[in-house]
């Protein structure tokens, strides 16, 4: 175990068990689905659209579509043509305004970096804390600001958006952000780009997540408890977390 990333201590949070199936055994669980494949398509649509002023992003996303496409067959997933279907006809609201609903959020700004990798010291352990930023920009007033895009369907509701585990992302990605940089930390703030695949208007979403000092200690004591944890090897089962999981009653987790 060299690094830790925030995917894996959410695993880690949902079911210790199934971190221990996932990371440690190696066991293959989740192999994607259609709307994993429209996710890494819009994704790389916003990355390339924004470092590409003259890309055509509507042919971007159907050819990265259908690699993520075939890509699913190949592992044998079974492909739901209907909602293919429906994709093939939701993509366009997206790729077609999400620069200028960026523009309009932060009203000016410079594009620091997309999909940029953190590799960074966890202070107290021998580990590296490892993750992509989708983008960061810079504004006017000298902020940076932390964006990570998450298509979804309609949108979040309230409860969805406080969430703390869920922004906890942002705010481990702000720590280390500024931390490899040595950029002062009140200088840095975090935001969610919601793509919404079934909105009927408002396609993109953009909305600031805050992430004070207490907030911040917070994340870390939340990573540096799964670190330990991990560590002794406690892999105790989530009941609570059995529904979705695509361990549940398989050989791996009866």
């Amino acid at each position: 175990m060299s690094h830790v990333s925030y995917s894996e201590i959410k695993v880690w949070n949902e079911c210790p068990f199934k971190h221990k199936l996932q990371y440690i055994d190696k066991i293959d669980g989740f192999k994607g689905n259609l709307h994993t494949a429209f996710g890494t398509a819009i994704h790389s649509v916003c990355e390339q659209g924004l470092l590409d002023e003259d890309l055509n992003r509507e042919q971007h996303f159907l050819d990265e579509f259908s690699k993520e496409v075939v890509s699913l067959k190949e592992k044998e997933v079974e492909i739901n043509w209907k909602l293919h279907e429906q994709m093939m006809g939701q993509y366009k609201p997206i790729v077609s305004t999400f620069r200028d609903e960026l523009d309009n959020y932060f009203e000016d700004c410079e594009v620091v970096s997309t999909e940029e990798m953190l590799y960074e010291d966890i202070e107290g352990h021998d580990l590296k804390f490892k993750g992509f930023i989708d983008l960061v920009v810079k504004t006017k007033d000298g902020k940076y600001h932390i964006l990570d895009w998450k298509t979804c369907s309609w949108g979040w509701d309230a409860r969805k958006k406080a969430d703390k585990i869920i922004n906890y992302q942002l705010t481990l990605y702000k720590y280390f952000w500024a931390k490899k940089h040595d950029v002062p930390i009140n200088q840095v703030e975090t935001h969610f780009g919601l793509l919404k695949r079934t909105a009927k208007k408002n396609n993109t979403e953009i909305f600031r997540v805050t992430s004070g000092p207490r907030k911040m200690q917070n994340a870390l004591d939340f990573l540096n408890k799964a670190i330990v944890n991990i560590k002794r090897n406690i892999f105790i089962k989530n009941r609570l977390s059995c529904k979705y999981c695509d361990f549940h009653k398989t050989e791996h987790c009866k």
